[in-house]
C-alpha cells in the first residue's frame, strides 16, 4: 500500500512539472501569435505555403484587398464558365432563351451566335447583346439579363473551421458571414490569422484580417467576392491548452487507478 501511495505522490509530483512546463509553453505561445503586420515573415511564410498558384502568376501579401477585376469597383460580380442565365429579349418571345456560360465563357443565342460572357458584368452582357441584334435584325432592342445560378458566386473556406467546404454568396456577402457560413471556428482556430485569396490578373494577393478586431468593431469587415479562398490558421496557445488539457485528463485518470487499494 505505502509503495502505491509513494507512486501516486511521484506521479502528481511529474505532473504538477509538467502543468507548470506547459502553462509556461502556452503563455509563450500566446505572445508570439499577437496577429502581426501582412508583410511579416510569418505572413509571407504562411501565404506561399497556403495558395496554389495558377497560370504561373505571383503571389503576393497586400494589407487590404482591392475589388476583383471588371466588378464596376466591386458593385457588380463577372459571369464566369458554368452561369446558367436566362437571356429575355423585351416583345420578342421567341429570341428568349435560358443558356449555360460553356468552358470557353460563351453562351450561344439566335441569330447573332457565339457571345463571350465570361469575366463581364450582367449590364455589360446585355448592352453587347442589344448591340449584337441592333446592327441587323432590330430596332433599338431591349435585353434583360438574369442570373439564375451563379458558379462564380461561390468561396472556399478551409482550414480550422467547423465546416470547411464551398459555399454560395450574395452579391453583398461580408468575411463575417463567410465564416458564419462555416460554422465560425473550431477549438484551435485563431481569429488573428484569418487569410483571404483573391486573384486578380494572372496574380493572387493575400491579407491577413483578424476578425476578433472585426467583431469588436476595431477593424473594417472585407466584402468578399465569389471565388475568393479563405484560410484560417491555427493558434499555438490553443494547441498547447488542449495538449495541456489531454495530459491532465490521463495524468489525473492514472493518479486515481494508482491509489486504488
Amino acid at each position: 500500500m505505502m509503495g502505491i501511495l509513494h507512486f501516486a505522490k511521484s506521479y502528481m509530483g511529474t505532473l504538477c512539472v509538467l502543468f507548470a512546463s506547459l502553462t509556461m509553453s502556452a503563455c509563450t505561445s500566446a505572445s508570439s501569435t499577437t496577429p502581426s503586420s501582412p508583410t511579416s515573415i510569418d505572413a509571407l511564410q504562411l501565404a506561399s505555403t497556403s495558395a496554389p498558384l495558377s497560370g504561373g502568376g505571383a503571389l503576393r501579401v497586400v494589407k487590404d484587398l482591392p475589388a476583383p477585376q471588371n466588378t464596376q469597383n466591386g458593385n457588380e460580380q463577372p459571369l464566369s464558365p458554368n452561369d446558367v442565365l436566362e437571356v429575355n429579349v423585351f416583345q420578342v418571345d421567341n429570341l428568349n432563351r435560358t443558356v449555360q456560360v460553356d468552358a470557353g465563357g460563351q453562351i450561344s443565342l439566335p441569330l447573332i451566335g457565339t457571345v463571350t460572357a465570361a469575366g463581364k458584368t450582367v449590364r455589360q452582357l446585355e448592352q453587347e447583346i442589344e448591340t449584337a441584334y441592333g446592327a441587323k435584325y432590330l430596332q433599338s432592342p431591349d435585353v434583360s439579363v438574369f442570373v439564375k445560378e451563379s458558379i462564380g458566386q461561390r468561396i472556399t473556406v478551409d482550414g480550422e473551421v467547423v465546416r470547411a467546404g464551398i459555399f454560395p454568396v450574395s452579391s453583398n456577402s461580408s468575411l463575417i458571414d463567410a465564416i458564419a457560413l462555416a460554422g465560425g471556428f473550431n477549438a484551435v482556430g485563431d481569429a488573428g490569422k484569418v487569410f483571404v485569396y483573391r486573384n486578380i490578373g494572372q496574380n493572387t494577393l493575400v491579407a491577413n484580417y483578424n476578425v476578433e478586431q472585426i467583431r469588436a468593431g476595431k477593424s473594417r469587415n472585407p466584402r468578399i467576392y465569389g471565388g475568393d479562398k479563405i484560410v484560417v490558421f491555427a493558434s499555438k496557445s490553443k494547441i498547447a491548452m488542449n495538449n495541456l488539457k489531454d495530459a491532465l485528463g490521463v495524468a489525473s485518470s492514472a493518479a486515481r487507478i494508482a491509489v486504488i487499494p
